[in-house]
């Protein structure tokens, strides 16, 4: 295990000495990642205060790949005990001590901007633990077809009932909270916008007791079951608790499960207390890692949950099948010097494995990390925390490091912790995939089809990934994917191709490589939204569209676009001239895409530069485009691309479809099509490709010459990790240094003061369009959500 990072506050970072206000910025700060790998975290003041001024509660959210740009979501005058993501990433519970519970969403999607979408309050009640309703969507590699390549052989939808099911059977949205005095209670978010939560409350036991530890799991029939304790007693109670909706109203019921003692305290030794529970993964209720301390140290102890058959005497004459009966059953325990301050474990088993490989995380009050595997608690190795600190840092910050809390990633290879002051510490974790193996090959590619399966993100893997298999990697993904049922393939296609772009933006050589599949990653879009427009005259002929016609047309090896047109039924390509004129970047990018293809082929005669080229696939899908093009200029000639010609009377979309027609035909590339490449540079002037843009982040090239662990500071980016990645320029281009918005492809200018930059990639994008046509608007909601390379978006403005 080793420190990846840490994130600081400016005045420790600026203070030699123990500063008079450092009291007022301890507190005991919290951290949940979601499967987006947004990690929020809660501070005592705010990030920026160095006098402590705004005391209080404050969460702020952060990309793990941009740690130093942090946004608050919100302020509370209680303090958050509460931090939870739900499923899909998309919102965010927060509950402090008084019984407040706000639920936010990041407003169109961006990470810097939030709003409230749910808000109730249980006035007097501390919520201790919350939990949101599952979806009863559950995808894991199946153990013993994992080395299979088909996707659908490899990986299963496991059964898994919904926390709550609403109208026709579906999943409820909401969420579950346990309060300090043993009350449970449950919030339904509406379907429809404006309308009021749902709440319910009922008492976990048959009377009201005083708990301060709680962990809630998710049982597969839809049931929570929920493990307890008051701390003071080495006791931990669970229970079973379900939430129905009927009649417009939720209804809460709880049935008691078996209880245990701690072994560990069982002799006549001296007593102890439960500092920590965690069943070993959410969806896994029959395992549950207990902490505990006392006057020599800490304790942690595995349980599981096992049937029991009860005996019964013979002269009661037993039935056939045995009585069986659940009880909580003791596997194993570790013990530490130093007291345990917090505890955790992975979030979901990623194979089907019984019971789940999973990792137990610790960590003592000397801020030394303990890693276990949760089979008999076996040391997988440790790490002290306050070493990341330099050692220009004053000494009293080093020495008293204190974590509150931390949190593993959705896919277990790294792991958030946060101090009492707020500041954050990335730990990568060797993978559970293959519990004593590091990330090879296989666990790699494993990892990476996972992600693009289920959507989860990827980064904690790729920043785990050694440089020099990276390309090994590569090309087991592209295989795999080759294999694939053809319709599994259209399916997953655009997100193979925006993981392939992660792996190569991770190497020096393999921004070339970047720029071509970004580029297909587009084309493929362009071309979706190009051929959505076109609508078949002969209703009856459903299962041959315009673009599928075309495209068996295009076969016949025709060199003229225009001879195609004849081919061709223009009602078929009819759209309306408004709407032609608003797609005129998209057309324009098309162009300069196929002039950029044709002006670097003599390249590629003499070394692989770029593969674009070699690509029979886009290359036809360019050639259907043009003819698309061509005919929509017969609607509106000013929705044609524009070019810098030599000569007024040279046709230059005919000689584009011309020449990658050859292309295609030709299996090796000949003199004739070179010499034909040669000279269009002098024919008309070949406008620059902006595919890869400068980014400073975690995930890039400069990675590998960085020494860990990198100290980092909030709100301020680090210049060791500015990486701008060599723009192959041709010769004759025309250069530009202006920003280009990487989704609509126009000019934003050489510096803007405001736009929408994706945490990842680094890609700019307009934050408001004027252009409203419906093809417009669905092309803006189909990046809505995130960016082309999967990441998320934030405003970044130019002071």
């Amino acid at each position: 295990m080793d420190v990846l990072y840490t994130l600081r506050r400016k005045h420790i970072v600026s203070t030699k000495s123990i500063n008079d206000y450092d009291c007022l910025h301890e507190g005991s700060s919290l951290c949940c990642i979601s499967v987006k790998n947004i990690v929020a975290f809660t501070t005592r003041t705010e990030l920026e205060d160095t006098v402590g001024r705004t005391y209080g509660s404050h969460v702020y959210v952060s990309d793990l790949n941009t740690p130093w740009h942090s946004h608050r979501v919100t302020s509370k005058c209680g303090t958050v005990l509460a931090l939870e993501w739900d499923a899909p990433g998309e919102r965010l519970l927060i509950a402090t001590d008084g019984g407040d519970i706000s639920i936010w969403t990041p407003r169109e999607h961006v990470l810097n901007i939030w709003t409230c979408i749910g808000h109730n309050s249980f006035h007097g009640e501390a919520i201790i633990g919350a939990a949101f309703f599952h979806n009863g969507r559950k995808i894991s590699i199946i153990a013993e077809k994992r080395d299979s390549v088909v996707y659908s052989e490899k990986m299963t939808h496991v059964k898994f009932s919904p926390s709550v099911r609403g109208f026709g059977g579906g999943a409820g949205e909401g969420c579950i909270v346990m309060t300090g005095t043993g009350m449970v209670g449950g919030i339904l978010l509406p379907k429809e916008a404006g309308a009021k939560i749902i709440t319910a409350a009922e008492s976990l036991a048959a009377t009201r007791v005083t708990l301060s530890i709680v962990d809630i799991s998710y049982g597969k029939n839809g049931q929570f079951v929920v493990a307890v304790s008051n701390g003071d007693v080495c006791r931990v109670q669970c229970y079973r608790v379900s939430v129905k909706y009927a009649d417009d109203r939720l209804h809460i019921s709880s049935q008691a499960l078996p209880s245990f003692f701690l072994q560990s305290f069982k002799s006549n030794g001296p007593g102890g207390k439960v500092t920590g529970l965690k069943f070993v993964t959410r969806e896994d209720a029959d395992s549950l890692v207990v902490c505990a301390n006392t006057v020599h140290g800490g304790v942690v102890e595995v349980w599981q949950l096992t049937e029991r058959p009860v005996s019964l005497h013979r002269v009661f004459q037993p039935p056939p099948d045995p009585f069986k009966t659940v009880a909580w059953q003791f596997e194993c325990s570790y013990s530490t010097n130093s007291p345990i301050t917090c505890v955790t474990s992975c979030k979901q088993a990623l194979t089907t494995y019984v019971p789940p490989p999973s990792y137990v995380m610790i960590v003592t009050n000397d801020a030394t990390l303990h890693c276990l595997y949760r089979d008999s608690l076996k040391l997988v190795g440790t790490r002290s925390i306050a070493s990341a600190w330099q050692e220009d840092t004053i000494k009293h910050q080093r020495l008293s490091t204190k974590i509150t809390h931390m949190d593993l990633t959705w896919l277990g290879c790294a792991l958030a912790l946060v101090d009492s002051h707020g500041q954050v510490y990335v730990v990568k974790v060797p993978p559970i995939l293959e519990p004593g193996v590091g990330m090879t090959v296989n666990v790699a590619s494993g990892l990476l089809e996972y992600c693009l399966v289920t959507g989860t993100d990827s980064w904690d893997v790729l920043v785990s990934i050694q440089l020099s298999i990276v390309d090994a990697i590569t090309d087991r993904i592209t295989d795999n994917f080759n294999r694939q049922p053809l319709s599994v393939q259209q399916f997953y296609y655009a997100g193979h191709l925006a993981l392939r772009t992660s792996l190569a933006r991770l190497t020096q050589n393999g921004q070339t490589k970047v720029a071509d599949l970004t580029s297909l990653l587009m084309l493929h879009s362009v071309s979706t939204a190009f051929t959505s427009l076109l609508r078949p005259s002969d209703l009856s002929s459903h299962d041959k569209g315009p673009a599928e016609s075309l495209a068996a047309l295009l076969n016949d090896n025709l060199t003229d676009v225009d001879k195609v047109l004849l081919h061709l039924e223009g009602k078929e390509f009819t759209v309306e001239p408004s709407t032609l004129q608003s797609l005129q970047q998209l057309i324009q990018w098309t162009a300069d895409l196929a002039l950029n293809i044709l002006a670097r082929l003599p390249e590629q005669y003499k070394s692989t530069t770029s593969e674009l080229g070699r690509d029979i696939k886009a290359v036809n899908t360019l050639r259907q485009l043009l003819v698309i093009i061509r005919v929509w200029g017969l609607l509106r000639s000013t929705c044609l691309p524009m070019f810098v010609r030599s000569a007024e009377n040279l046709d230059v979309l005919a000689l584009l479809f011309k020449l990658l027609s050859k292309l295609v035909q030709t299996h090796e590339l000949d003199d004739t099509l070179i010499d034909e490449c040669c000279l269009l540079p002098s024919q008309v002037m070949i406008p620059q490709m902006n595919p890869t843009t400068p980014i400073v982040c975690i995930a890039s090239p400069a990675l590998a010459y960085q020494s860990f662990p990198m100290q980092l500071e909030y709100g301020v980016e680090p210049e060791c990790l500015v990486f701008e990645p060599d723009q192959n320029i041709l010769e004759g281009c025309l250069a530009t240094d202006q920003n280009v918005d990487t989704l609509r492809h126009i000019y934003l200018g050489k510096q803007p003061y405001l736009v929408k930059q994706c945490c990842r990639c680094g890609g700019k994008a307009q934050v408001q369009v004027s252009t409203r046509t419906a093809p417009i608007r669905a092309w803006d909601q189909r990046w809505l959500r995130s960016c082309r390379c999967g990441g998320t978006w934030r405003i970044h403005k130019n002071c």
